[in-house]
């Protein structure tokens, strides 16, 4: 079966309801899974979530009480220049080290092929060093290219045995209503913090085709500032397309966890 498929796991695909019944939070023996990874039952831990779940925050914690760092997992925060878009929110991170964030210039198209590649030197470089390594992302596709040793089509990959053999994954978990609220206040945010203007300052050197093609808010604003809508449809037009995305990222996660990952969701403020 070609696991790439997962793209049409979409809300309306024959099958899957588009309002499922949300997973049941548990509660993580954050202790006991200290010893499970240095007994070896586990390499790596991944923390998933969709869009404005608390997944980064909670990764982050869990960091500083293992003493691991964070690898991304996120196919926009590759890109230096590209912050509040893609909602990098570096502080925080506070003194947690991370890996796989700014390593492509803004403009470039960074692939999947070359995202398990630095991954794999990323992960082997931190686990060489005793340090637990605690991926991070909402990127379904970049998530299970690592954690699932894919093959491509073509022929290219990474040889599995530089990925994370055995991980155990971590989902935080909110009401629809509470990432709803959620992801219009971040919006809210963002577009204080100077949204537009980091796009009008990435369009001085990018063409603008380039930045539709990041999605979301490169592409919304992108198109705001070539006059093709007003502001506030650009923002009503924007926020709609990230709801529907963060449905489609629960989407996928469900779909792995059909696949036979087992997902340990929680709530985001609790471990």
């Amino acid at each position: 079966m070609n696991k790439w498929n997962r793209t049409q796991l979409l809300p309306d695909r024959p099958g899957i309801p588009p309002m499922a019944r949300m997973p049941e939070p548990e509660t993580i023996d954050i202790e006991a899974l200290h010893r499970s990874l240095q007994a070896g039952e586990y390499d790596c831990i991944c923390v998933l979530g969709p869009t404005a779940s608390g997944k980064t925050r909670y990764a982050v914690q869990l960091a500083k009480e293992l003493r691991g760092e964070i690898l991304s997992a996120d196919s926009r925060q590759v890109y230096r220049g590209m912050d509040i878009g893609t909602g990098k929110d570096l502080a925080e991170y506070g003194d947690v080290p991370y890996h796989l964030i700014d390593i492509a210039p803004a403009g470039a198209k960074f692939n999947i092929y070359q995202y398990q590649e630095a991954f794999a030197r990323a992960f082997q470089e931190v686990k060489d060093r005793g340090v637990i390594p605690i991926i991070c992302g909402g990127s379904g596709l970049y998530i299970e290219s690592v954690t699932r040793a894919y093959k491509f089509e073509k022929g290219n990959g990474v040889d599995p045995g530089r990925l994370p053999g055995k991980t155990f994954f971590i989902g935080t978990l909110v009401s629809r209503e509470e990432r709803v609220r959620r992801i219009d206040v971040r919006l809210e945010e963002r577009l204080k913090e100077g949204l537009v203007e980091e796009v009008e300052n990435l369009m001085k050197t990018i063409p603008a085709e380039d930045l539709i093609y990041y999605g979301l808010e490169y592409k919304f604003v992108t198109e705001y500032l070539l006059g093709k809508y007003s502001y506030d449809d650009m923002v009503m037009l924007l926020g709609n397309a990230i709801h529907q995305f963060a449905k489609r990222q629960m989407t996928w996660f469900r779909g792995m966890e059909r696949d036979g990952v087992t997902i340990h969701w929680v709530l985001p403020n609790q471990k």
